[in-house]
């Protein structure tokens, strides 16, 4: 580092003046600008780690059609299970469960079991769609297709092609070349009836359920006690459950049957999203809303989206309504995205901050670091970067330049390639970073090589890299080419932003938060355990945009954090007056533990469900300022905390846990959590002494 000139001081104060211009506006409007744009501040040219070829990555070009392999390709997305081994796990896309094999299609509306330990989805193939004596019925489908909220799964044997769309009522599907079709059940049939065009036909199962079938032109059908056969068609067909025996429901699949949705997108803005479908046929479009949708829909132009309060199907997720439009807005509140606490510290308790700050920066030594692991590697660099900002807000600079430098000698060797252990590496085959440990192990890592939590492992790291740019611009400057190389693995817009990433890889623009699961099959779909990780790795871009000065990645990154806790305060929060779950879970349980597309689970990948504890502080871990707007809701800390005290270990030797606990507690009962936390003698890795002090002491 050479002297500051007098040139450097006027700029740097200049960008001070306008990160604190825009830092108001996010906080009293957001940014309102389209997230489109390629910031001015991103780098020119695109930072890329070592390419290096996994031995355990699944190859896509098995189900991805050629023209989609020369892009990048989602880790994480709603469809996953169609596209790694044979690509017959069952996939949920509300409000339908939706399993490809042996060139047929199955649908299924899945009812649950019910315990107080869980909720899962049951699969039963209702209704079972194939071309009538297919000559290769063994083919696998092909991945044509997708969007944020859409795949087109061809089955080119068949002469199939079905648009899954995630919220509509209907499973629709394009027959081509005059084919026979065969729609069989588990279930025996025990009516099929025409209507008088040949383009409607009702379809009663034994289990009680009623199917409707639309065609666009004139179809002959004819059954037997378990199938039902077509001549040659060719056309589209919509399949769409009668939810209810209401007479007004079918009147309602009737009314908008004949316009279809072929694909649809999501737009990001500050603060909202804009879906938009790509509609074919006649009329309106009529799709379903789960209840986060419901809460965020903007009223402001109700032509565009109108709401059947009335048309109803159960989910997973909450019940599904009807909207009425091709297109929906949705929108949130802004949150404050800061540094330091939103409320400011009590003064009087800087002296105990201090002591404590002092006692852990003396632990700080980057020869000492024995993990190789990136996942807790990443929350050693958090942990300690969040001891420079505590000593910032508690004006104690003293210990700045030991923490900087702890901060240089452990992040630079993962950004230079140089931690002989491990290191990021690049993977051309899915377009994303892999771990050198993981190049050749789907468990090292915590399967970051397979592309498992990807957001919780580099979330840490950019946090750590945004606090140390704030404090070393210049290094910042250095680095700025890797530090983007990792922020935009996970928060890439699409090609036109960085064609080296995927579009945003960990977030579901459908569900309105992340899944962790990566190229993993599995029965229930995706999943995410940790929420509080997730707001983190959004929060943490959105402080890198601060350091950096992009207000693009600001408005991305506190957007995403918004989402996000949304989310984990609609799906993983469970409250005393949840209608959301049955009675049972939701008497057990106040937090779930592994959210899963099509399962709630009380269960933790590394603990039982009994360590109530544990649950509570990985929905916690990192203690940061933005754990205030997670966990603003009083009453539901007091009912989270007294459920989760009651598993506390009384043993020393399992305190990591505790502090989050008593953490929340703080809340509402501070002087109780404050004994106890001085009272802990050790720590998990991601939290300290003085940061719990400093929660506890943010409480006014």
């Amino acid at each position: 580092m050479g002297a500051v000139t007098q040139n450097s001081l006027h700029s740097e104060y200049a960008m001070l003046l306008i990160l604190l211009f825009y830092s108001f506006s996010v906080f009293v409007n957001g940014y309102n600008a389209q997230l489109t744009s390629h910031s001015n501040h991103r780098p020119h040219h695109h930072f890329l780690f070592t390419e290096a070829k996994s031995k355990v990555l699944p190859n896509p070009s098995d189900y991805f059609s050629s023209q989609l392999l020369s892009t990048p390709l989602p880790t994480n997305s709603f469809f996953q299970n169609f596209v790694l081994k044979n690509g017959d796990t069952p996939e949920y896309i509300q409000p339908y469960l939706i399993r490809s094999a042996n060139s047929s299609v199955s649908i299924c509306y899945p009812s649950q079991n019910i315990t107080s330990a869980l909720i899962e989805q049951i699969f039963r193939p209702d209704l079972t769609i194939s071309a009538f004596k297919n000559p290769n019925p063994t083919q696998h489908h092909i991945i044509s297709s997708y969007s944020d909220l859409s795949v087109t799964l061809d089955l080119p044997s068949s002469k199939l092609r079905f648009f899954l769309v995630r919220g509509s009522p209907y499973i629709t599907f394009a027959v081509s070349g005059n084919t026979s079709i065969s729609i069989s059940s588990v279930h025996p049939i025990r009516k099929l009836s025409c209507h008088s065009s040949f383009t409607k036909y009702t379809i009663r199962l034994r289990n009680r359920q009623t199917w409707i079938l639309y065609a666009s032109s004139p179809i002959h059908l004819t059954h037997n006690v378990s199938s039902i056969f077509s001549g040659g068609f060719s056309g589209v067909i919509r399949i769409a459950l009668l939810a209810n025996s209401d007479r007004q429901c079918e009147k309602i699949l009737d009314q908008y049957s004949s316009a279809y949705p072929v694909s649809g997108s999501a737009t990001l803005r500050s603060f909202g999203l804009s879906y938009k479908w790509d509609v074919k046929g006649k009329g309106k479009l009529i799709m379903l809303a789960h209840p986060l949708h419901r809460r965020l829909l903007s009223t402001a132009d109700s032509s565009a989206a109108h709401v059947l309060e009335d048309f109803k199907y159960r989910s997973m997720d909450g019940e599904l309504v009807g909207v009425v439009g091709d297109s929906w807005e949705l929108e949130t509140n802004s949150i404050p995205i800061s540094w330091h606490s939103v409320k400011g510290l009590n003064k009087k308790s800087i002296p105990q901050i201090i002591r404590a700050l002092g006692k852990d920066v003396k632990t700080l030594n980057a020869s000492n670091v024995s993990t190789t692991s990136s996942y807790f590697y990443g929350k050693l660099v958090a942990r300690a970067a969040r001891l420079a900002l505590i000593a910032e807000e508690v004006s104690y600079p003293k210990i700045t330049p030991v923490v900087v430098q702890y901060l240089k000698d452990t992040i630079e060797p993962w950004l230079n390639g140089t931690f002989g252990a491990n290191g990021f590496l690049y993977d051309r085959k899915w377009g994303g970073l892999v771990t050198k440990q993981g190049l050749n192990d789907t468990t090292a890592d915590f399967g970051f090589g397979i592309y498992n939590d990807h957001h919780f492992h580099l979330g840490y790291f950019v946090y750590g890299i945004s606090v140390l740019t704030k404090f070393d611009p210049a290094w910042g400057k250095q680095y700025k080419k890797q530090a983007y190389g990792l922020v935009e693995n996970y928060t890439n817009l699409g090609l036109k932003e960085n064609r080296h990433y995927t579009r945003v890889r960990c977030f579901d623009f459908w569900k309105l938060h992340s899944w962790a699961a990566g190229l993993n099959e599995f029965p229930f779909g995706r999943n995410q355990e940790s929420t509080s990780e997730a707001i983190n790795a959004y929060y943490s871009a959105a402080l890198m945009g601060f350091a950096y000065g992009d207000t693009d990645l600001v408005s991305i990154g506190s957007t995403l954090t918004a989402f996000e806790i949304l989310s984990a305060q609609t799906w993983w929060h469970v409250k005393g007056d949840n209608k959301i779950y049955a009675p049972s879970f939701v008497k057990k349980n106040k937090v779930v533990g592994i959210l899963w597309s099509r399962k709630r689970d009380s269960n933790l990948w590394f603990a039982p469900a009994e360590r109530k504890d544990i649950r509570l502080g990985i929905q916690v871990l990192p203690l940061l300022p933005i754990t205030e707007v997670v966990f603003s809701d009083v009453d539901y800390v007091k009912e989270l905390v007294k459920w989760a005290l009651t598993s506390v270990p009384k043993n020393r030797t399992e305190e990591g846990w505790k502090g989050f606990v008593y953490a929340l507690e703080a809340i509402y009962r501070k002087k109780q959590a404050l004994k106890k936390v001085r009272d802990l003698s050790n720590h998990d890795d991601g939290n300290s002494l003085s940061n719990l002090l400093w929660w506890i002491h943010s409480r006014k």
